[in-house]
């Protein structure tokens, strides 16, 4: 950095361009799903909530011509079509674990601090928990950011029906 403030390096156009492809909306969820194992679309798109058909496909085809994704035609009655990483996409795994670790030490930490939501020994994922993880329970769900759900405004009555 210069002594006016000005950054004397431009962002490296590789970076750029991953972070856009995997910043996609749903695209990293999509990734994420995909390195559990291999899925056909309706499977993907029950994993992905909000996601829609035609989002889902859009995004897959996107990654399938990037060589991220690859999709196998299962020849039976009725066809069947599966959709796995490749090589360049498994190697997804690092970087996508890491944005987890952040996401629960950042977005749904206790207080938001580092560390805040998982203790060392337990699980990056609450899916390896359920998998058999070495987490001794599951980790604490995120903070909901809107509504006011738990909380009453002046004049409104509260869950147990008595007003605040």
């Amino acid at each position: 950095m210069e002594m006016d403030g000005t950054l004397n390096a431009p962002v490296c156009t590789l970076f750029h361009q991953a972070s856009e492809l995997i910043g996609r909306r749903w695209t990293g969820a999509i990734i994420y799903v995909l390195l559990r194992g291999r899925c056909r679309f309706a499977a993907l798109r029950a994993a992905i909530p909000g996601i829609t058909d035609r989002m889902l496909s859009e995004r897959l085809q996107e990654l399938e011509h990037e060589q991220i994704v690859t999709r196998v035609v299962i020849p039976e009655t009725p066809v069947r079509v599966e959709y796995s990483l490749t090589e360049k996409g498994r190697a997804l795994a690092a970087p996508i674990d890491a944005i987890g670790a952040w996401a629960h030490d950042w977005l749904g930490g206790a207080a938001n601090q580092p560390g805040g939501g998982r203790s060392a020994s337990a699980p990056l994922h609450a899916d390896e928990v359920s998998a058999g993880g070495s987490g001794s329970s599951p980790r604490p769900r995120p903070r909901s950011r809107g509504g006011a759900r738990g909380r009453t405004r002046a004049g409104s009555r509260s869950r147990s029906g008595r007003g605040r």
